[in-house]
């Protein structure tokens, strides 16, 4: 008799089981399910670097004109008899640098021209003229050759961003116009275009017959409404010329039988409309402009080769100005500067000592466990409300002085300071017990091996969260707005730490919020230069962390 046991009918071993076709397709879904995953998962980086090229090429396109300037020599005379040796910064730089402008267009000599003219310059230019001497007091008495930039309108003008023309009619303006071109009523003639209507002579608008005192408009607006039945408003009335019931009145006035009948009278068109038929497009000049003679002035400048376009060294070395061709982020960089000292100097210390305390030596308490749950917390905290905090307890219990570097590096450190604590508790974990155990074998004391073994090892991952809870800082815009850090700064010579002061992502705020043409690219470039701060920043912590790690 044998020993092996007979299987039955209908089982199936493993083995067999995975041999037939319901497992067959089950793997197959399980394949096909994985596949997808890493679709979506290629498809999600796929979109997000889309979305991030867009955004770069967006601001790079936008920013990259801010890093240019369009500049005019003018060949001044330093006049010794004008300009003081002993105060040179009290003499008319702005007399100066406008006659020397003004030697290049002799021709313009009326007042009124001249002051037109003058505003090609730039408005800092003879602050340029001022600074050049100040720092070259030798060269007083002598013939200078300075460069110095042209007013916000040309400058743009000059590289392409603003056109000279502008569209002198809106979308739905031109939407109306078209209503009449497929309707067939638009002709021209004589260079001048019109549109055929039939205008009804209603003796009703004919007082007693009396065919001059007529009211002809009435009758034209009756007529050109029919073209427009299911217009909502009456923005179709400026399609017409306002002297068109004239055309009409000389019909009627010329045969006074054609009242009570229907006529068909060519009604002119006003003068956008008028080209638009015409030529096929409706411009006016760029209102930034003046008048013409702006332009043929700039196109006689370019012409004989006067204007350079030079780096815009004044985007990072000049100050905050009203006027856009000189605004600077010197003022925003230096503040951004004491704000982050500030916080780097409250934050790290703090930060890690808190960090080792309730990692190495708190006893595991209530108490212990209430701090860590708000510390977590606090950690994904908005920061607007770190501002409030700091608009509450710096400024209006302490009293400390607003919109200064001090109070910002305050309220910045008590938003970093749950980022360090955190990191830094993660990295003293990932040191491994064996270090402890190790000290402590050779007599080391607690303090001992904290300080000489557990957080010299732990100090790269500690370093890489503070840069990067810096970095977060450095980008912050909302709790710097709320204590006023905010402050036009023209000058950054007194700055300090208890000066008013801007600093970078509310200078960008700033200028996002002005209204002149040339703040658009200066904000555009000034988002890339604090992006660049911040991958720099970033790039730092990666160095550090393969720098200093060490692997056990």
């Amino acid at each position: 008799m044998s020993d092996a046991i007979a299987q039955a009918p209908g089982a199936r071993t493993r083995e067999n089981y995975w041999r037939t076709n319901a497992a067959k397709r089950r793997v197959r879904r399980r394949y096909a399910a994985d596949r997808r995953l890493q679709y979506y998962g290629l498809g999600s980086i796929g979109l997000a670097i889309v979305l991030l090229g867009i955004l770069f090429s967006s601001l790079i396109f936008s920013g990259y004109v801010a890093f240019f300037t369009t500049k005019i020599g003018l060949t001044i005379y330093l006049d010794p008899n004008v300009i003081d040796k002993a105060n040179p910064g009290a003499a008319n730089y702005r007399k100066m640098a406008r006659n020397a402008f003004f030697t290049y267009f002799p021709e313009v000599t009326s007042p009124m021209e001249r002051r037109q003219l003058g505003k090609s310059l730039s408005s800092g230019a003879p602050y340029v003229v001022r600074n050049y001497v100040i720092a070259h007091p030798e060269e007083i008495g002598d013939l200078v050759d300075i460069k110095v930039p042209l007013s916000d309108p040309f400058d743009q003008l000059s590289k392409g961003v603003i056109p000279r023309e502008i569209d002198a009619l809106s979308g739905d303006r031109v939407a109306l116009f078209n209503v009449l071109k497929r309707r067939g009523v638009l002709h021209v003639e004589n260079d001048k275009a019109y549109v055929k209507a039939d205008v009804y002579i209603n003796p009703g608008d004919v007082p007693e017959g009396d065919v001059e005192a007529a009211d002809y408009q009435r009758m034209v607006d009756e007529a050109f409404r029919t073209f427009y039945m299911r217009a909502h408003s009456r923005a179709y009335e400026e399609i017409l010329s306002q002297d068109v019931a004239s055309a009409v009145k000389a019909r009627v006035l010329a045969d006074p039988a054609l009242v009570g009948k229907t006529i068909q009278v060519n009604l002119p068109l006003s003068k956008h409309y008028d080209n638009l038929a015409r030529t096929g497009e409706a411009k006016v000049l760029n209102p930034r402009f003046s008048s013409e003679k702006d332009l043929q002035w700039f196109d006689s400048l370019k012409k004989r080769g006067l204007l350079t376009t030079h780096f815009t060294w004044e985007l990072f070395f000049n100050a905050d100005s009203r006027f856009p061709e000189l605004a600077g982020l010197s003022g925003a960089l230096t503040g951004s500067f004491l704000a982050l000292l500030v916080c780097f100097l409250l934050s790290f210390p703090i930060g890690i000592a808190t960090a080792v305390y309730l990692e190495e030596f708190a006893p595991k308490t209530r108490w212990t466990d209430f701090i860590e749950v708000n510390i977590n917390n606090l950690a994904a905290v908005p920061s607007v409300v770190f501002g409030l905090l700091g608009l509450a307890v710096f400024l209006n219990v302490f009293g400390l002085p607003r919109s200064v570097p001090l109070v910002g590096g305050m309220v910045l450190a008590l938003m970093t300071l749950p980022t360090i604590i955190v990191a830094t508790r993660a990295a003293l974990k990932a040191v491994p017990p064996s270090i402890r155990e190790g000290g402590y074998g050779v007599g080391a004391s607690k303090h001992q091996v904290m300080l000489h073994h557990v957080l010299p090892l732990a100090l790269p991952g500690i370093l890489t969260g503070t840069i990067i809870g810096l970095a977060q800082a450095l980008g912050e815009t909302a709790p710097l707005l709320l204590i006023g850090m905010n402050a036009f700064i023209p000058s950054i010579e007194n700055m300090g730490l208890l000066q008013p002061a801007m600093a970078l992502p509310t200078q960008i705020f700033s200028w996002a919020d002005s209204p002149e043409r040339g703040f658009v690219s200066r904000t555009s470039a000034a988002i890339l230069i604090l992006l660049s701060f911040l991958i720099i920043m970033n790039a730092i912590a990666v160095y550090l962390r393969q720098r200093v790690e060490r692997k056990w």
